[in-house]
Formats: C-alpha cells, sequence, structure tokens
C-alpha cells in the first residue's frame, strides 16, 4: 500500500498542511507512521477522513460534533438514524441562529434609524441606546 506525504495528503483533500496536523493532535485522524527521517507517512484513506471532516465543517458541524460522527460511522448499529438525527438537531441549531441574527438586524436598523448622524458622540441616540440597560427594541432588550 502506498503511504502519502503530508503535503500530497493536503492538496488531495483540499486543506493545508497546518489544518492535517491539527486534525492530528485534537484525534480526528490517526497519527501516521515515520519514516527513519521523521517524515509522516499518511495512508490513502485518511484524505477520505479529512474531506468528511472539511465538508461537515462547512455544514456547520463543530471539531466535537464532527469526532462523534466519526466514531458512529466506525462503531454503529446497522442503521444511519444517530447520524440522521445529529444531522436534524445541526440543522435546528442553525434555524435557531439565523432566528436569532435576524433579531440582531432589526435591533440593529432600529438604532440605526433612530440616529441621523449629526449628534455629537454625547448625544448620539445609538451609544445612549446601548449605554441604557433599560432600553428596549422590539422584543429585543439590551442587558449589561
Amino acid at each position: 500500500m502506498k503511504r502519502l506525504r503530508i503535503g500530497q495528503v493536503a492538496e488531495l483533500a483540499g486543506v493545508g498542511i497546518p489544518t492535517l496536523r491539527f486534525y492530528e493532535k485534537e484525534g480526528l485522524i490517526p497519527a501516521p507512521e515515520r519514516r527513519s527521517s521523521g517524515y509522516r507517512q499518511y495512508k490513502p484513506e485518511v484524505v477520505r477522513k479529512v474531506r468528511f471532516i472539511r465538508r461537515a465543517k462547512e455544514l456547520g458541524f463543530t471539531l466535537k460534533e464532527i469526532q462523534e460522527l466519526l466514531s458512529i460511522r466506525t462503531s454503529s448499529p446497522q442503521t444511519c438514524e444517530e447520524i440522521r438525527s445529529q444531522v436534524e438537531a445541526k440543522a435546528k441549531d442553525i434555524e435557531e441562529r439565523i432566528a436569532s441574527l435576524e433579531r440582531m438586524k432589526v435591533a440593529l436598523r432600529s438604532l440605526a434609524e433612530g440616529c441621523d448622524g449629526k449628534d455629537s458622540i454625547e448625544d448620539c441616540p445609538i451609544i445612549n441606546a446601548l449605554d441604557d440597560c433599560e432600553h428596549h427594541l422590539g422584543d429585543e432588550s439590551f442587558d449589561a
């Protein structure tokens, strides 16, 4: 079986060399064998695993969640129900974050609309609103 150098794995997987070293340190990929010269020698299947990690990160999974997915992948029962459940939970989490970002956007726009940009900093309605712990914009409150 042909072994790959770290640069080859990085190029084939579409990541940087520091990323591979980080994944190794975090236990996401196994530590590779080393030649007598000290060079890392990866098994070709590591490329597939790194691509999996990269795609999962692109979908918003944390490294901890990716580790769980990888663990399920290697030690799971016959069905993929546990993986499906994790993906549904991640989608729900993303929906909640989007809703939170939308609320922040509305609050920020409301702050911007309340300021014509001509007041001094001491009289700036935005600064005053952010200073005011009791100030409410829509359903959002600014708590200290």
